[in-house]
């Protein structure tokens, strides 16, 4: 990863979330972030400007979470967080002037792995999405690397989960014109830009290329 960032010499890095197993942190004073995180990843190309996501949708966390104990400061009442988020995202998708459109989230709207599509996202977010022509939705949560193409709009979700747990095994295979690309196993992804372009490759653990796409804009509209 760090090989590869220094090749495309990056502006910055996106975190898609579970970076901190079983539990998560404790605390900042927590010796899992170092362990985990600081002392991973060292190399030179990596020290830029990080970005790290997550999602207060999923239901289940809030009804049945288990042995786990979260920390919801800030997100209570959460029917009226999400609705001011849903209405924030819609506004800032309206009134964004950019070539490419990406929102990036924790959990995937589709997703062909072992947890499969978030149905609280496919019910809540995607419309939103859609309706503003976004291009990509970036996403964790499922411990692999896939490349779905919507069947109802341009949108094409990218799951880049492989940055440690993987090879679960478990895969619900989509329809050939969905499916564009799966791997069960470690690795990560790069997105390039530029005004008419862009480009996206998933990688393994070595830097080795395991699947590319690209799509391509006109910089202007022709009457």
């Amino acid at each position: 990863m760090g090989v590869v960032g220094e090749q495309l010499d990056i502006d910055f890095v996106i975190s898609t979330g579970d970076n901190f197993y079983p539990n998560g942190l404790s605390g900042i004073d927590d010796a899992a972030f170092d362990d985990s995180f600081t002392k991973i990843y060292t190399a030179p190309s990596l020290q830029k400007q990080w970005f790290n996501d997550t999602t207060p949708f999923v239901d289940k966390y809030f009804t049945d979470p288990e042995d786990h104990v979260y920390d919801w400061r800030g997100i209570l009442p959460r029917e009226q967080y999400i609705s001011n988020l849903i209405k924030d995202v819609d506004l800032a998708l309206k009134q964004s002037n950019a070539k490419w459109k990406i929102v990036v989230g924790h959990h995937a709207i589709r997703s062909a792995g072992y947890h499969g599509d978030t149905e609280e996202l496919v019910k809540q977010l995607l419309p939103i999405l859609e309706a503003n022509n976004v291009d990509l939705f970036m996403n964790g949560h499922d411990h692999c690397l896939q490349h779905i193409s919507s069947l109802n709009s341009a949108i094409q979700f990218l799951t880049s989960g492989g940055g440690s747990k993987a090879w679960r095994g478990v895969v619900s295979w989509r329809k050939p014109e969905e499916m564009k690309f799966y791997y069960d196993g470690q690795g990560f992804m790069s997105v390039q830009l530029t005004q008419t372009e862009v480009e996206i490759a998933f990688y393994d653990v070595f830097g080795n290329v395991l699947h590319k796409w690209n799509m391509s804009k006109q910089l202007h509209s022709t009457m």
